[in-house]
């Protein structure tokens, strides 16, 4: 029944040409129908504070000729980690059922400037469950910032049972206000596309017309069903936004540089009855275990879709002529070009080339390209597109009393270290106990200086937590750990003290969210 339902859906919107006419003025934007889905004490929905518009590479400040000073105290290193985090505790009991989430930590440090992470967190208001994710841009910012403010909303829709979508429907119809459909989780600096609002609330509303039109639509999709179709629809309508007339030159410029830019995303939907996790690219997902003795396990709830994936680079290949084996991914990229092989947006690895030249061309003359990160370039062998998708790879896990949180990064995460030592840093953060293993016959033969190694690295790992945010502390352990294991205040001196157009070429983006789970629920009868 899905597969009819989605499928349906997804070659309609392939086939609009689709005029917005705002219902609001875009510059009031938050005079919208939809203010009603701002809960009190919460900067969210489609718009949020005085920031907004499109970022220039003016934007940057170079410094290679500045002295570098990276002599910083404890106190400026903590307030470099500490400016982005976030943390929240989620209420047991919500009014309708109980939470799956006992609270979440997040955190992010830039690299690039401005930085091409992004996050969102909320909690479903009309269905059931939590939504989490990170998302990681590239080509800019602009994809990943438009991906992680409409994301959530087509999921939570696509899961609303249709006597909710209709009375969605009516409100709209009659200018009343709209039931708010998620609660949202904002960090004072998360910001939203304020003169894109008008467009994304029309076409998440074309979303659910159509499902109002099918009949198969009753009770509303499952979370597995409802991600996946979430992922290819909102990339149809970023697609079709930068083909389409629009109403301002500053909203199709911004259509245009999200659809050129690319990102990846991990989104988890968290409830009674398990986790389920979406991927695509490269962000991950990771399950924190805790063992009978204590110890701490990783269980991977994503996988990497990059060259390092056999089962990802042979269904690549597997779409295109055999001709083209040994070009598609060429120096563990795609194309040559691009490291994670799917993503939203990036329609140069989908449109033919005609209509890349179409749209470009199409543009006011007086349009500064390079100032939208946009390049007249075709990647090489581009012979049979497209080369790139969003669809998902979905896991589920239902959820067992041993199992106590769940890690969402982005790469730059990953890059520092593996899923292991994040999933024991933060179940030691939890417990407060460091468990270390009995010296094995094997060390009590070692020398004098090897023991002394031995001796730095135990001492290490029980040294005590400097952050009650996990998230810090795993961004942290990320780019301060040390030979030993050890925590070098002068390694995390020098990473964070690197100026802009050096810092890129040292780590990435950074994004961690530490989700604690409420592991009673397994053990509940009912569950």
């Amino acid at each position: 029944m899905y597969g009819r339902v989605c499928s349906r859906i997804l070659q309609r919107a392939s086939s609009y040409r689709l005029t917005v006419h705002p219902t609001v003025p875009v510059q009031a934007a938050h005079n919208c129908p939809f203010s009603s889905w701002r809960p009190s004490g919460l900067d969210q929905r489609f718009h949020a504070g005085e920031e907004s518009g499109i970022w220039t590479r003016s934007c940057c400040r170079f410094s290679t000729h500045q002295d570098l000073d990276f002599q910083q105290s404890q106190v400026q290193i903590n307030s470099l980690l500490r400016t982005n985090e976030q943390t929240v505790n989620v209420p047991e009991f919500d009014g309708r059922a109980l939470s799956a989430v006992r609270k979440f930590d997040s955190n992010q440090l830039p690299a690039n400037t401005p930085n091409e992470d992004r996050r969102s967190a909320a909690t479903c208001l009309q269905s059931k469950g939590m939504l989490f994710g990170v998302f990681d841009g590239h080509g800019g910012w602009a994809c990943a910032q438009a991906v992680s403010e409409r994301l959530l909303y087509y999921v939570a829709v696509a899961m609303m049972p249709k006597q909710t979508l209709e009375e969605l429907e009516k409100c709209m119809e009659h200018g009343r206000p709209v039931p708010p459909i998620l609660q949202w989780y904002k960090h004072h600096a998360d910001f939203n596309y304020r003169e894109s609002a008008s467009l994304y609330i029309n076409h998440l509303r074309v979303f659910w017309q159509e499902l109002l039109d099918n009949e198969d639509h009753d009770e509303g999709m499952s979370p597995q069903d409802a991600l996946d179709c979430a992922f290819r629809r909102l990339d149809a309508d970023i697609s079709l936004e930068a083909q389409v007339p629009l109403s301002s030159d500053l909203m199709k410029s911004t259509a245009i540089q999200v659809a050129f830019a690319g990102c990846t995303a991990c989104v988890a939907h968290i409830g009674t009855d398990g986790i389920h996790v979406a991927n695509a690219g490269d962000c991950r997902a990771v399950l924190g275990v805790q063992n009978d003795d204590g110890s701490w396990s990783a269980v991977p709830l994503s996988k990497d879709h990059n060259s390092q994936n056999h089962a990802e680079l042979e269904r690549i290949r597997a779409q295109h002529p055999p001709s083209e084996r040994d070009t598609v991914v060429a120096d563990d990229r795609l194309l040559g070009v691009l490291m994670p092989l799917r993503a939203f947006g990036d329609v140069r690895f989908k449109w033919s080339l005609e209509l890349q030249q179409s749209i470009l061309a199409g543009l006011e003359s007086g349009v500064d390209l390079d100032s939208l990160n946009l390049y007249q370039y075709t990647p090489p062998n581009y012979l049979t597109p497209p080369y790139l998708e969003v669809t998902p790879e979905i896991t589920y896990h239902k959820l067992r009393p041993q199992d106590r949180f769940l890690i969402l990064g982005t790469d730059g995460l990953w890059d520092e270290f593996a899923s292991e030592e994040a999933v024991r840093l933060v179940g030691e953060h939890l417990s407060g106990i460091h468990l270390q293993a009995p010296v094995s016959p094997l060390e009590r033969k070692l020398k004098l200086g090897q023991m002394h190694e031995l001796l730095l690295k135990r001492r290490a790992r029980a040294s005590p937590a400097l952050d009650t945010n996990a998230a810090t502390h795993l961004i942290r352990h990320a780019l301060g750990t040390g030979e030993y294991g050890e925590l070098s205040q002068e390694r995390l001196a020098s990473m964070l003290a690197l100026p802009e157009d050096l810092a890129r070429m040292y780590r990435d983006d950074i994004t961690a969210t530490v989700v604690y789970l409420n592991y009673d629920l397994a053990k509940l009868p009912h569950s």
